[in-house]
């Protein structure tokens, strides 16, 4: 049902609690009405450019208009926001990034952390939110690594439908991106990603394919090429793959600023131009009027976009109001410190950590006084504060006014202070200079001209991008060997976006613990965890390998790249490779024992039952991680595959009884010569432990037939 507006026109704008009859007539009315001009403004964005202005320069200062909209007709507007660490609007929570929650392996958190992101998008005035990057880590040099939850699909896929559904509870639309094959940063504009359809199918699109069967609204095209075609126009993704394999009925807007080609973009499965109608547009209207495009087309792209709108539009909301006090309030802070204590990894301990809290704790390292939560790029979150680790250390211990004793300036006198100190915290990794996304020294390419009162916010060099090297800087490594040469009780604390090689320092150590950019409370995690008022219970999300060799080719400049099946842990098994630290390895202040392991066939899949118990005085979290491996027969397969995972609590002494179901399409492989999935028959090993090391996994064997 429609309304008249005064001027004789349709007022089409979404009620609340729409049926889907009536959400279906009003797109039909709406693709009635409008004309192609004014179905063509609904394609692309609009004013961002002049939005970038205003704000000299500064990223999500305001809402970006990303396309729908028709004042004329009563048809809101996409108004976006991105992500992955928080919204990236006004002083909002800002999380640890994607990586470090991946490391948490906790649906349950992310799901959590993806309502805080809906609530605090609608209390600033967005309904699309682009938070939800899952491109896979292909190698720890990339980038933009941090923005995703790590190396394997599966893990990846389940981290980020949680997302998805926790954002989508309060009707913001979650875009799910960068699709597909994006895992380069700085070459991403130019490069070409080549890959056979069973490498594409097993390996780059299983996570895409799992969010969007959660739900997912919406897709983010990248911007790189696959098999010879820029992703924003590559029909065999768009259309072919998306659309025709996974059903997929939602609508796909481009990346911003040179995610679109050329108009046949929309041909090929685009349905939005962002930031602002560059290729679509006049052109795209051009090209309908002589006939290189046919009008339904339009139609098509028009009517994915105001369905998908309407139906989060007409939802009824959790919550009767979304008010600006939501933004950062203190139980969403909460979160964001709940967030940080479970995604620090534990590589190694003698038995150093926990510290007393009445021990002498000095701490060396410039970053530990730095406010460091991850990239400056499009996923930058301006919280209201954070806590650096030097701060939370000094809270912990109730000194307050706590200082660095030494830093990488002068390794000399910093050993000298750690003689002094009856154990030692050194905070080492890198910062927005060093990974993240590649900021120019003009953000805007060159399509904004910022005027002379932002000549101050101009760089002379870029930041971010792929990282040239996986280890630590050479001062960091020297600080490390001299703190710890003079306290055997030191402590490395490890900030980085995914994988740093540390083979050379790591065994002068007595601990090292990974925390990513662990986010606005992530000073306060690190102190709860550094002096057991939390056990750590982080997984690696990816393989920490012993030299830079052992990842697959890597260049960050290409211009062409072939991806194989193999990378990360499944690379490192094949190969016969042991990692430093491998994929789902974490250690904990508690010691967890495995027993019992039943496997069956079940209806469907495989289902396996193992039984957890925490041998140690204290409380803490376990992640139980299931592995298969495959007959390999018909096709070669990897070694073993992760098919699922769950995350315990156990108390001292408790016994759990965990039961796990893969299902069997998680079971099957891509054939090219049928085009379809297969399930081989055969004897399958399931393995279940603590990481994916063989010493740490039980094995039974079911038959599938």
């Amino acid at each position: 049902m429609t309304a008249t507006g005064a001027d004789g026109s349709e007022d089409c704008a979404p009620r609340q609690r729409m049926s889907a009859a009536e959400i279906e007539a009003a797109v039909a009315t709406v693709l009635t009405a409008a004309s192609l001009e004014e179905k063509v403004a609904m394609m692309s964005g609009r004013g961002f450019f002049e939005q970038y202005r205003r704000a000299k320069g500064r990223w999500g200062t305001e809402p970006y208009r990303a396309g729908a909209g028709c004042e004329r007709l009563g048809v809101p507007a996409l108004w976006f926001t991105d992500g992955p660490r928080g919204v990236a609007r006004g002083q909002s929570t800002c999380f640890p990034v994607s990586m470090a929650r991946g490391a948490s392996w906790d649906r349950d958190l992310e799901r959590r952390i993806g309502e805080v992101m809906g609530i605090e998008a609608r209390a600033q005035g967005c309904n699309l939110s682009g938070a939800v990057c899952i491109n896979l880590l292909r190698h720890p040099g990339w980038g933009r690594a941090q923005e995703t939850y790590g190396e394997d699909p599966f893990h990846v896929g389940e981290m980020g439908a949680a997302l998805a559904r926790g954002i989508q509870t309060h009707n913001v639309i979650a875009t799910v991106k960068h699709f597909a094959l994006n895992s380069m940063e700085n070459a991403r504009f130019k490069v070409d990603v080549r890959v056979d359809p069973r490498t594409l199918r097993e390996v780059y699109l299983p996570h895409f394919r799992r969010v969007i069967a959660a739900g997912c609204a919406s897709v983010m095209s990248a911007y790189n090429k696959v098999n010879g075609e820029y992703c924003g126009q590559n029909r065999a993704l768009l259309t072919d793959i998306l659309r025709h394999e996974w059903g997929f009925d939602g609508f796909v807007h481009s990346d911003w600023v040179l995610g679109v080609y050329q108009p046949y973009g929309a041909a090929a499965g685009l349905d939005i131009e962002n930031p602002e109608p560059v290729h679509f547009g006049d052109k795209l209207v051009a090209a309908v009027n002589e006939g290189h495009i046919a009008p339904d087309v339009v139609d098509r792209a028009c009517g994915r976009i105001l369905r998908t709108l309407y139906r989060f539009a007409a939802a009824e909301d959790p919550l009767e109001d979304y008010h600006a006090d939501l933004v950062a309030c203190p139980a969403h802070v909460a979160l964001a410190r709940e967030a940080a204590e479970k995604s620090a990894v534990l590589l190694s301990n003698d038995g150093t950590l926990p510290l007393a809290k009445t021990s002498q704790v000095a701490v060396f390292g410039r970053l530990a006084g730095v406010a460091n939560t991850g990239d400056h790029g499009s996923s930058r979150v301006a919280p209201p504060y954070v806590v650096t680790a030097l701060e939370g250390i000094g809270a912990a211990l109730g000194r307050p006014d706590l200082m660095l004793a030494g830093d990488e300036s002068d390794p000399t006198l910093a050993a000298e202070a750690a003689r002094a100190a009856e154990a030692a915290v050194v905070v080492v990794g890198y910062t927005a200079d060093d990974e993240g996304e590649f900021i120019p020294g003009d953000i805007s390419l060159g399509e904004v001209d910022l005027g002379p009162d932002a000549n101050s916010r101009k760089r002379s060099r870029p930041r971010g991008g792929d990282r040239a090297w996986l280890r630590l800087p050479d001062a960091q490594v020297e600080l490390i060997r001299a703190v710890a040469a003079a306290n055997p009780r030191t402590v490395v604390v490890v900030v980085a976006g995914s994988a740093v090689v540390m083979s050379e320092w790591s065994d002068q150590t007595a601990a090292v613990l990974q925390t990513f950019y662990s986010g606005m409370e992530g000073g306060n995690a690190l102190a709860a965890l550094l002096f057991g008022e939390v056990s750590p219970s982080g997984k690696l999300p990816f393989t920490l390998a012993r030299d830079e060799s052992h990842y697959p080719f890597f260049d960050k400049d290409a211009d062409s790249i072939e991806y194989g099946p193999l990378h990360g842990y499944t690379l490192l098994e094949q190969e016969g490779t042991p990692a430093h630290y491998p994929f789902g390895h974490g250690l904990s202040y508690a010691r967890f024992g495995y027993r019992a392991l039943r496997v069956r066939r079940a209806a469907g899949g495989i289902e396996a039952t193992v039984s957890v118990r925490n041998d140690a005085a204290v409380s803490a979290d376990e992640i139980v991680q299931l592995y298969v491996s495959f007959p390999g027969t018909v096709v070669s397969r990897p070694r073993k595959l992760l098919r699922q995972f769950q995350r315990l609590t156990l108390a001292p002494g408790q016994t759990r009884t965990v039961t796990l179901f893969v299902p069997d399409e998680d079971l099957t492989y891509w054939s090219q010569t049928t085009g379809s999935w297969h399930l081989e028959p055969g004897e399958h090993q399931v393995h279940i432990g603590g990481s994916s090391a063989s010493e740490a996994l039980l094995a039974a064997s079911v038959a599938v037939i």
